[in-house]
């Protein structure tokens, strides 16, 4: 993997040949090097690693998509600022299930970077709304929830949305699970 500074001089380097090309009158090399120096432009901004995740994500390969994740050593020199924010929102997607508190980290860093897509994004957020609310802190699963569903503009995420929201209203937390004494607890100690 190049830094991505190394891949736009590697892309000026091959714009740079393909002119000359030009120039000397081989336009059909010219018009293949000017091509093939789109392919670095288009891998700084996507870099091929994530991309590659991606696609072992989609055919649910958790440890292949870890292992390629792996191969990113330093993201923010080696990765834009957008696609620093999807190797985070990767690594909470593949840690979700086993590690909560990592999981939660990864995507407010994710989020705090930001995601190009808004589904991306509402994905990240009812996320941490699952998180938050098995973390016992209602409010901000609401909070989360109503952001998510703001930019879910497509409803490709209404079934998950509207599933959690049943699930909240069920699972209501009583009073006394957020550390209000119970009566026996009361009457303890008022005998001592």
């Amino acid at each position: 993997m190049f830094n991505k500074n190394i891949k736009l001089v590697i892309a000026f380097l091959i714009v740079a040949y393909a002119i000359y090309q030009f120039i000397e009158g081989f336009i059909g090399n010219g018009i293949m090097y000017f091509l093939l120096s789109l392919i670095f432009i288009f891998l700084y901004f996507k870099n091929e690693f994530i991309l590659l995740a991606f696609l072992k994500l989609r055919k649910q390969d958790f440890p292949g998509a870890t292992k390629w994740l792996n191969k990113i050593k330093n993201p923010s020199s080696a990765l834009v600022k957008k696609q620093e924010g999807y190797f985070y929102y990767l690594h909470g997607v593949m840690v979700a299930q086993s590690d909560m508190n990592a999981a939660e980290k990864h995507f407010k860093k994710a989020i705090g970077l930001g995601l190009s897509m808004d589904h991306d994004l509402a994905m990240a957020k009812l996320n941490l709304a699952g998180i938050a609310f098995s973390k016992r802190r209602p409010q901000e699963a609401k909070k989360l929830l109503v952001e998510a569903e703001k930019l879910d503009k497509r409803d490709m995420l209404a079934d998950q949305i509207k599933m959690f929201k049943q699930q909240m209203k069920k699972t209501s937390i009583p009073k006394q699970q957020y550390g209000q004494p119970t009566s026996s607890r009361q009457n303890r100690r008022s005998r001592r």
